[in-house]
């Protein structure tokens, strides 16, 4: 089986859905969320930039499996799951304001979405880019400098055991690293800490074991070249209306 089939494989036993298609929706910038369409249903974003467009830091094939396999399924299911709940027309901040009331598909299925969404918006193609303007000064006054935040980031990436996410939120007016397990998030009623995120980073051996296998930390360290930043800084400054 060669590189490309064994990855393809993975995606399908990780959801455990084969996907057939999956709908597409273009153009508009998502922040904090996203409400279904006319059919009561959430679709699956197009991304945007071409799959190799974080070359060489992350590979096209990955982008393409972890997008159109990974996240597809996470969106079907999910559309599966709260039509048998009866929560057609709901955002996903209201499911997840609820989400421990619910049975685990939606929690699961649910978080895969809208995390990956926020995940692809958190990435663009390789430019140097570094925090600027509100978000830079905010990041300064509680994490001393830009540098001893992106050390803790990567060293909270690098320990989180097993698949998960982390994530740089804000919350009371402060800016927190946190990680969650699985497909968690910070707008689940069931976190620890809770916010609005701004810059996440998927742990999941599927976002990066074509390229680096087990390298985890090459992987973490590859990930701050293809940041984009100007999407976290409009995410801060959304979050500063709230």
């Amino acid at each position: 089986m060669d590189k490309r089939t064994f990855i393809k494989s993975l995606a399908l036993a990780a959801t455990g859905v084969v996907v057939t298609g999956a709908g597409r929706r273009g153009g508009q910038t998502v922040l904090a969320q996203t409400l279904p369409n006319r059919q009561g249903e959430f679709l699956l974003p197009q991304l945007p930039y071409a799959y190799q467009a974080l070359e060489p830091y992350i590979d096209a094939a990955t982008m393409e499996i972890h997008h159109s396999r990974h996240h597809a399924a996470y969106t079907n299911n999910f559309n599966a799951a709260i039509k048998e709940n009866g929560l057609t027309g709901k955002s996903e901040a209201e499911i997840f304001s609820q989400v421990s009331k619910y049975p685990a598909a939606l929690r699961n299925d649910g978080g895969g979405f809208y995390n990956h969404k926020l995940f692809w918006e958190t990435l663009g193609p390789p430019k140097g880019q570094i925090p600027t303007g509100n978000l830079a000064g905010a990041i300064e006054r509680d994490f001393g400098s830009f540098s001893q935040f992106r050390d803790q980031f990567s060293a909270a990436a690098r320990s989180l055991f097993g698949s998960g996410w982390v994530w740089l939120i804000h919350s009371d007016g402060r800016l927190m690293i946190t990680s969650t397990p699985n497909q968690d998030n910070p707008l689940m009623d069931l976190v620890r800490e809770k916010g609005h995120p701004l810059l996440l980073l998927d742990v999941w051996e599927h976002a990066y074991y074509l390229k680096y296998q087990n390298r985890r930390a090459e992987y973490i360290d590859a990930f701050w070249n293809v940041v984009n930043w100007e999407m976290a800084g409009k995410r801060y400054a959304e979050a500063m209306k709230t």
